[in-house]
């Protein structure tokens, strides 16, 4: 553990060399800080990864509201110039409630993610995976059907999904057992598009792909999402020049070297100077 404070940092000043905000209830959120890698690599970014209450999926939609009025302002006082949920819980559920709230830009995952998806599809059947919370609230099925109303969607919450992945069991056979189960009645219903509606489970694209063969296109809403912060920073004028190194700074609320150990490994390069935080 490299440092633990419960105070807020002095609030800076929003320029271009200001950090995008991104925070996901574990390391799922990671898979969206690769598509910052890829499309806005000269960024800086603070990642806070809220461990001491993973996971989100299952818990009432009050308390998911009330945790990000704690993570969004905590963000902004850190310096964040934009915050990008890199949650699917949290983008279907608190998102709308709170998406006009801040003095700054705060991106959700399901609007870009339905884009994609309609756009990917070839038969007009979409199948989503994501955790309780986001399928049980409904958000991608309205925004898909207000984007494409001729378009079917079959849903499928995967509450296991998120342990697995943060305890380290990614490719292990119980894993692989209930993605089989999970997709199941999805692939019944000949799905061509696989919407991965919570920002770990493109973790497990390999053992999905698996199971769906080549034929059904994945969606990662985070690639569309990425795509919208950049145009948002371009229209803005916020985006960072390419004279500096990029700076990658982790918040972690749970245990910071569980954080580093797994989140190293997922993201392909050394997590070492994380910081325990408390909201």
């Amino acid at each position: 553990m490299t440092g633990k404070t419960s105070e807020k940092p002095e609030e800076r000043k929003v320029t271009p060399s200001s950090p995008i905000g991104i925070f996901d209830s574990g390391v799922g959120g990671l898979s969206v800080l690769q598509e910052i890698l890829r499309q806005l690599p000269h960024e800086d970014v603070v990642y806070l990864a809220d461990t001491a209450r993973v996971p989100y999926g299952g818990r009432p939609p009050e308390e998911i509201i009330k945790i990000n009025e704690e993570i969004i302002p905590f963000l902004i006082d850190y310096g964040a110039k934009l915050i990008l949920m890199a949650c699917g819980t949290s983008s279907s559920i608190a998102y709308p409630v709170l998406k006009d709230k801040y003095k700054i830009h705060v991106i959700g995952l399901i609007e870009p993610g339905s884009r994609a998806a309609i756009a990917a599809t070839r038969n007009g059947t979409i199948g989503l995976i994501a955790t309780a919370g986001t399928v049980n609230s409904q958000a991608y099925q309205n925004a898909l059907l207000f984007l494409k109303k001729e378009i079917k969607v079959f849903a499928q919450a995967c509450p296991l999904f998120v342990p697995l992945i943060e305890g380290g069991f990614i490719e292990a056979e119980e894993t692989k057992k209930v993605a089989k189960e999970y997709l199941k009645p999805l692939l019944k219903e000949e799905i061509d598009t696989l919407i991965l509606g919570c920002t770990h489970y493109p973790l497990l694209a390999k053992i999905l792909r698996e199971r769906t063969g080549p034929n059904v296109a994945f969606v990662d809403p985070a690639e569309e999402a990425v795509a919208d912060v950049k145009r948002l920073l371009q229209k803005s004028g916020t985006m960072k020049s390419k004279t500096s190194a990029p700076k990658y700074e982790y918040l972690v609320t749970g245990s910071v070297v569980q954080f580093q150990d797994l989140g190293s490994r997922l993201l392909g390069k050394p997590i070492t100077h994380a910081k325990h935080v408390i909201i």
